[in-house]
């Protein structure tokens, strides 16, 4: 009985650490994000740094390390790599503190335009609309658009949102799931 109940300990043990692990490899790191960099037992190479435009960071005696797209487990791997000549057994923590890369941007007829942070992968323009406050009075509810640029493509896609019909229920398809760098135009 004991037997069993350890081993039920164990998987359980190790169902957690994987999906632990699925959770640090699950987001994708972009530029604007914050990072927390520790390196144990090495204090002056602790430092909160922030992906820049490129999609790169900056470290002591790394240099310049491409981040964007990577998760926070591989940019510790990358660190690690980086410091082996100094610090050939370097333990190396990154934390994700801020998700400011992941944000849409909504303009126009609204409350408070400007950014709003995706907290989800599956945030509807409808979500982020009404974060921004809602429409204004003025407001053109049925020529609302969200444009979206495909990653390495110069070209802009224009996806309409039916907002009157979405709020009868109808149309449905036209609250698309937002992306980081999407931009709602409510004229």
């Amino acid at each position: 009985m004991i037997h069993r109940c350890v081993l039920f300990l164990l998987c359980v043990f190790a169902a957690c650490a994987a999906c632990a692990q699925a959770a640090a490899d699950g987001y994708a790191l972009r530029p604007g994000d914050r990072l927390q960099v520790s390196v144990w037992k090495e204090e002056t190479l602790n430092r909160e740094v922030r992906v820049l435009p490129d999609g790169s960071i900056s470290f002591p005696l790394v240099g310049r390390i491409q981040v964007a797209g990577a998760s926070s487990v591989e940019v510790e791997r990358r660190i690690r790599e980086g410091l082996k000549t100094y610090i050939p057994d370097a333990v190396v923590s990154v934390v994700v503190t801020a998700t400011e890369g992941n944000s849409v941007y909504v303009l126009g007829k609204v409350l408070k335009p400007g950014p709003i942070a995706l907290t989800s992968t599956d945030t509807t323009v409808l979500q982020v609309l009404s974060q921004a406050g809602g429409l204004d009075r003025f407001a053109d509810a049925d020529s609302i658009v969200v444009l979206r640029k495909a990653p390495g493509d110069a070209r802009q896609q224009t996806l309409r949102v039916r907002y009157s019909e979405l709020l009868k229920g109808q149309a449905l398809e036209s609250n698309v799931v937002m992306r980081a760098g999407d931009t709602v135009m409510v004229p």
